[in-house]
């Protein structure tokens, strides 16, 4: 009788103990500091030779159904066609690959939401505001977007020129509004 509460005994203590080394495992992990997962650009591989692909046109014809006037060029890392959809002047962007990376479509500055209007006016009242786009991202493939020199993440997003004297700035305002600095021009 006496081993068999022994027995007992141990099994517990040692229940305890194990579990008082998992709580303190499971403390010491909650106070680590959070580490930045840092994503690194993969440079956008840039197109060869001067002739627009063939597979690009085919797929803009598949994207855009209903475009007219679509005049080509390449430049850089796209295949660029600027056309007419409806009364609405775009340009479409493919990749390498011959993807539809995305589409820009010429917007006002009432085209912003109500937010980014209002945070506009806040931090850059003494701009004016130039010319705005909207770019439509293709969600379904990852390709990195350039636009003005510049590369950023695939999402959609609206930019704005505001000049101020000599001083001409890019911002970036998103979809709900937020507005940031993307880009100085001069």
């Amino acid at each position: 009788m006496k081993k068999l509460a022994i027995l007992i005994i141990m099994a517990l203590f040692a229940f305890s103990v194990g579990k008082a080394q998992t709580e303190i495992a499971d403390r010491g992990k909650m106070k680590e500091p959070k580490r930045e997962i840092k994503s690194s650009r993969i440079p956008l591989k840039k197109l060869e030779g001067t002739t627009v692909s063939e597979r690009a046109m085919n797929h803009f014809g598949e994207d855009f159904p209903k475009a007219t006037d679509a005049k080509w060029e390449r430049s850089g890392s796209f295949d660029q066609v600027t056309f007419s959809s409806g009364d609405q002047k775009m340009t479409a962007y493919y990749d390498s690959d011959d993807n539809l990376v995305g589409s820009t479509t010429p917007k006002s500055l009432k085209d912003l939401p109500a937010k980014g209007r209002q945070e506009i006016k806040a931090k850059y009242g003494d701009y004016s505001v130039g010319p705005v786009i909207y770019f439509d991202d293709n969600a379904r493939i990852d390709t990195d977007m350039i636009l003005w020199a510049s590369q950023f993440d695939d999402e959609n997003m609206y930019f704005a020129e505001l000049n101020k004297g000599n001083s001409k700035i890019i911002i970036k305002i998103t979809p709900s509004g937020e507005v940031s600095f993307f880009k100085q021009l001069q």
